[in-house]
């Protein structure tokens, strides 16, 4: 096990690191005739890539995919699907004063204790730069579940102390993927203080997936909310991940919480659409957190490979949240999770009538 793969039906393998020459992703198990263009993913990678504003980092890199196989006359072959996307913007010498000593709160130490040798260019496969594959992968998930009628919608909810009052997932258009357009001036306000003073902040984004087929999951060891878990514990600094309405439940009795059901269908949503861990036709809803990156300028205390105590301040081009930009890997992860599910789901239950006693 290497630890590169994701998924059993619909799979993918990555490579790359973030200073190396490319990144790149192989598809399996795509399903053939699907309509597929290289702006269709291109579309999804320009919401990801760095530089779009002054409190992302400033790398510049176009994230131009190129499709190297898989793909004829605009529709999936049912080949493998090989993407490549060569990386621009390296800036290599911005971490050569970290060569010998271990950023703080970052993958250097146990990279370098469990392989003995690290790429400690910007963090290398550790890198958050490896998601630019998940997220074109994600594309073609996009497409397929949109076959399907299924939406995936990710948003910011919380950055640092600024939470928002309303969510409305449906219509982000501003640079923080934050819902709430009354609460812009102050996270302008915040992040200009954060970058003046080189720190960072922490974050809270959610996802909401709308129209999911019922019967997607099973009730043990591949758990539709087990596997949605993992895949957004991936993402770089996620510590933490909720399914349904985790906030309130301890809050809650039982009588309260559970989602009660009537002729025309659930009465509540608590569950965040997962009972036993199979979908039960209601809205999926996930939320997590992002630790704060501990890539800032700010001094701070570490150790050499010497074991040495040393200061450290780390240069080089860093996010004062990097939340912000997970919008569209959250949205990957969820998406290449519910299409492999999907796959998995129509490969043992092709005649079983999936549907819910309720009345239109």
């Amino acid at each position: 096990m290497s630890g590169n793969t994701f998924g059993k039906i619909f799979k993918i393998m990555t490579f790359g690191e973030s200073h190396g020459t490319a990144m790149g992703c192989i598809l399996d198990g795509c399903p053939p005739q699907i309509e597929l263009t290289k702006e269709d993913i291109q579309h999804e990678l320009d919401k990801r890539k760095p530089g779009q504003s002054d409190v992302t980092t400033q790398r510049k890199e176009d994230d131009a995919v190129e499709i190297l196989s898989g793909v004829f006359e605009g529709k999936t072959l049912g080949t493998p699907i090989g993407m490549i996307i060569y990386n621009k913007d390296q800036k290599s010498k911005d971490y050569s004063n970290i060569k010998d000593v271990f950023r703080p709160n970052h993958a250097d130490i146990t990279y370098q204790a469990k392989y003995g040798h690290r790429d400690y260019r910007g963090g290398g496969r550790a890198s958050a730069r490896e998601t630019v594959n998940w997220v074109a992968a994600g594309a073609i998930a996009k497409k397929i579940l949109k076959k399907e009628g299924v939406s995936v919608h990710g948003f910011v909810s919380e950055i640092g102390q600024v939470k928002a009052d309303s969510i409305n997932h449906k219509d982000i258009n501003n640079k923080y993927f934050f819902c709430d357009e009354s609460k812009l001036a102050d996270l302008d306000s915040m992040f200009k203080d954060l970058i003046e003073e080189g720190n960072s902040v922490g974050a809270k984004l959610g996802v909401v997936v709308k129209n999911c087929p019922v019967g997607l999951g099973d009730p043990v060891f591949e758990k539709l909310d087990a596997n949605l878990a993992k895949a957004i514990m991936t993402i770089n600094a996620v510590k933490s991940v909720s399914i349904g309405n985790a906030d309130d439940l301890l809050n809650l009795k039982g009588s309260e919480a559970r989602d009660e059901m009537t002729s025309s269908g659930y009465a509540s949503n608590n569950s965040g659409g997962i009972l036993g861990g199979i979908s039960n036709g209601d809205d999926i809803s996930l939320s997590f957190i992002i630790k704060p990156t501990s890539s800032i300028k700010s001094k701070g205390k570490t150790v050499n490979k010497d074991g040495e105590e040393v200061d450290i301040v780390v240069t080089g081009r860093h996010d004062p949240c990097v939340g912000i930009r997970a919008v569209p890997i959250a949205e990957a992860m969820v998406s290449l999770v519910l299409v492999d599910h999907l796959l998995i789901n129509r490969a043992q239950c092709a005649e079983v009538k999936q549907e819910l006693p309720f009345s239109e």
